[in-house]
């Protein structure tokens, strides 16, 4: 509110100091510069920042600035008209008081001070609509820009409460395909139950401590996805395959935290545990065209319905990507040969 003040006054004292300058610069060049017209001139000026202060109040007053465009423009021309009308009667009259009319021969003259009061209305109508105008577009601009601030933070915040709705269901739906697998254990084999209990312990540790970033390093998820697999080696046993192709340097991009997890878990629950004889497991990660392209294969079949997208962990990835990167990223799950299905994330590569 202070720095609104000051650029205020900023702007009324440079305004009225140009008004001050122009009527000087003509004057010297008309030779009309003596001690009446320094004295019209300040009485003018003074005039002018009253009024037109009082005219901001008024403004401010009536919540004008508020009202939808069409009121606004009403009332600015009212507002102009008004005060316009304000400091051409007290001008002329005060110039009266002070016997410095321009047209003095004239003032006593029958109808002379109306058309005197006619004259001045005339030019202080263009001076007030030119405040007036400045003033109205000023704050018509500061408004449009707040309101882009404001849409801005608010689109912001709409995307930080929808990335922690869809972790928050992440997490729980990863949680619950982990505790199956346990639970399959727990008869057939205890020890085991009791290691993988352990072994999910530490991927739950991981999750948690990623669950507050947008992205995380790839070497962080990649841990967290081979903890998941030795979990899953456990219930499948030789049943389930498991092949990296890793570029090294590819660890230390960032990528969305359960994202990979996600694809990972969706190719065993829909691929590889439909599979009478099980099958493979493949993740590779590699740059390609300036993207960082994260690509889970698996044993299995989409029944038909390629680039469909199945559950809520596919879908969760798609909208976690669109609002992470809007269109620079991209997903899609396809049959890459009869018994082959691939899900392949492209993500940008951030600039060092």
């Amino acid at each position: 509110m202070r720095v609104g003040k000051q650029l205020y006054w900023v702007f009324q004292l440079s305004g009225w100091g140009l008004f001050v300058f122009v009527n000087v610069f003509f004057a010297f060049i008309f030779d009309k510069v003596e001690w009446k017209f320094w004295l019209r001139i300040m009485i003018f000026i003074a005039l002018g920042l009253l009024l037109t202060h009082i005219m901001r109040w008024v403004i401010h007053r009536t919540n004008i600035l508020l009202k939808p465009l069409q009121a606004q423009i009403t009332g600015f021309i009212s507002i102009t008209v008004v005060f316009t009308l304000l400091l051409a009667i007290s001008d002329t009259y005060t110039q009266q008081y002070f016997d410095i009319l321009q047209t003095r021969s004239v003032a006593n003259k029958a109808g002379a001070i109306p058309r005197l009061i006619l004259y001045n209305a005339f030019y202080s109508f263009v001076y007030l609509f030119i405040w007036n105008c400045i003033y109205f577009i000023y704050h018509y601009i500061e408004k449009s820009r707040k309101q882009q601030v404001d849409t801005l933070k608010l689109e912001a915040l709409v995307k930080e409460l929808e990335l922690k709705t869809i972790k928050a269901h992440i997490n729980p739906h990863f949680i619950f395909n982990s505790l199956n697998g346990i639970r399959a254990l727990v008869d057939e084999n205890p020890e085991r139950a009791r290691k993988a209990v352990t072994e999910l312990s530490n991927i739950l540790r991981s999750s948690m401590q990623v669950e507050k970033a947008e992205t995380i390093n790839f070497e962080k998820e990649l841990n967290i996805v081979k903890d998941y697999l030795a979990l899953e080696n456990m219930r499948f046993e030789d049943r389930l395959k498991v092949i990296y192709e890793i570029d090294e340097d590819t660890l230390d991009q960032q990528v969305p935290p359960m994202m990979l997890q996600t694809l990972v878990e969706n190719a065993i629950k829909h691929g590889i545990s439909k599979q009478l004889n099980g099958g493979v497991v493949k993740i590779i990660s590699d740059f390609k065209n300036r993207n960082h392209e994260l690509i889970v294969q698996n044993t299995g079949y989409l029944n038909g319905a390629l680039n469909g997208y199945e559950g809520f962990g596919l879908s969760s990835t798609q909208d976690r990507l669109h609002l992470l990167y809007g269109d620079r990223a991209n997903f899609e799950i396809r049959q890459v040969t009869p018994t082959l299905v691939e899900a392949k994330l492209s993500i940008p590569v951030e600039a060092k």
